[in-house]
């Protein structure tokens, strides 16, 4: 273990993240202790300088947020091979850590944590800073259970030191908005849809796009609803069941467009509910500020923690877990624009009609998608009844036939009567 980076005294390592090293170490100037990750510029020499820009450039622009939501960062800085952030020394534990103990948080108590990280992102958002990777993992939860979020502008820098490549997504899927997936340029309310899906999975255990690989869940996210969480825990107030839809919304003009407006929706709702007496367990571990550091491709990198082998939600089944599948279904369901941009991320040509038909006569029925369950959040519609057919309307039919035959025959009686006589 190295014991000196710049003017910073290494202590100990906290863990390892994605790209580096987390160390706890001592500020000697000012006697002080901090968190400090490190990031390896052992890349390719004409990649280097535009990564190492883009460290920095990221990373003192996250070192101008100062906010109660938000892990500080003091210093930004290099030695030899290794790029560096100083940051704040937190003691709690990840959020994702405290999910998995597999004890469902009282809803009150999530309403406060996603209200607070709303509030950090919504800061974030003033000042032209856009997360990125929103989700468990980035969020720590400290003392009295307030809470604060990490790696600002970092995810944001990794994912563009990594070349895209088909088949492979940037960032954690679970959580990526629509238009992440898509590859399209993302804004503020990419930040809101990754906190709504957070929060979907706070109240109900589950996460609200799964599948059995990467692009099950990606067809997920583009295409499938999920149903209210009031429907899977009877703890949650029907309230919370339309902040979660706008949150979630596909469309970006009917999803929150502020974060403030999200976290001022989150605390109503939780105004009109009775508060639960015992505080948030965060005592439990040790004191160590967040180490992941996870931008990065997820077919080179599966975080063992955010499992992404579950079933899928909707029935989709392991017929379809290739690109080129997903670019069928997507053809059948998705708009032409959406299409296109699929197409793009994919670098696959848009499958004809022909070819979605072929292939659906080799899927065995088997395999092919379960019905998707009812949203019953939605009023059913009876379908219109058409009566059956009375016995007496087939005999008023024939009747009619026989009729038109004996005034034919009268008529040719009455021809043949008068040329004989």
């Amino acid at each position: 273990m190295i014991s000196q980076l710049g003017r910073y005294n290494i202590i100990g390592e906290l863990g390892q993240g994605a790209m580096g090293t987390v160390y706890k170490a001592v500020d000697p100037l000012i006697d002080r202790v901090v968190a400090i990750k490190t990031i390896t510029l052992s890349l390719a020499l004409d990649e280097k300088d535009e990564y190492e820009a883009r460290f920095y450039q990221e990373a003192k622009a996250a070192g101008r947020l100062s906010h109660p939501n938000i892990v500080t960062i003091y210093d930004v800085g290099k030695s030899g091979d290794v790029a560096y952030i100083a940051m704040e020394f937190l003691q709690g534990r990840e959020l994702r850590d405290i999910l998995n103990d597999g004890k469902r948080m009282p809803v009150d108590q999530v309403i406060d944590i996603v209200a607070q990280v709303a509030l950090g992102l919504a800061y974030a958002h003033e000042h032209d800073i856009v997360h990125r990777d929103v989700k468990p993992s980035n969020i720590m939860v400290v003392r009295d259970g307030h809470v604060k979020i990490t790696d600002f502008g970092i995810a944001r820098m990794a994912s563009a030191s990594v070349r895209t490549q088909t088949g492979m997504v940037l960032g954690s899927p679970k959580y990526m908005s629509p238009e992440q997936v898509m590859g399209k340029l993302t804004d503020q309310r990419s930040d809101i849809f990754s906190l709504g899906v957070m929060l979907y999975e706070m109240l109900t255990g589950q996460a609200p796009f799964t599948g059995e690989n990467v692009n099950a869940i990606m067809y997920q996210t583009l295409n499938a609803v999920p149903p209210p969480p009031s429907t899977l825990s009877a703890a949650v107030p029907e309230m919370l069941n339309f902040i979660v839809a706008k949150a979630l919304a596909k469309d970006l003009d009917d999803r929150y467009q502020d974060a403030k407006e999200f976290a001022n929706d989150l605390k109503a709702c939780r105004d009109r509910m009775p508060r639960t007496a015992a505080p948030l367990d965060v005592g439990k571990s040790q004191a160590a500020a967040t180490v992941q550091l996870e931008a990065i491709p997820a077919a080179r990198h599966v975080d063992s923690r955010e499992d992404e082998s579950k079933p899928v939600a909707a029935g989709l089944s392991s017929a379809f877990d290739s690109a080129a599948a997903t670019m069928r279904l997507a053809a059948l369901t998705g708009t032409s624009e959406d299409l296109e941009d699929l197409s793009k991320t994919f670098k696959m040509p848009i499958p004809s009609m022909e070819e979605i038909n072929r292939a659906a006569t080799v899927i065995p029925a088997a395999a092919k998608p379960k019905a998707v369950p009812p949203d019953f959040s939605k009023p059913k519609v009876q379908p219109a009844v058409t009566a059956p057919k009375k016995p007496e309307d087939e005999e008023d039919g024939s009747g009619g036939n026989l009729l038109l035959i004996v005034i034919v025959v009268l008529v040719l009686v009455g021809l043949v009567s008068v040329f004989m006589f």
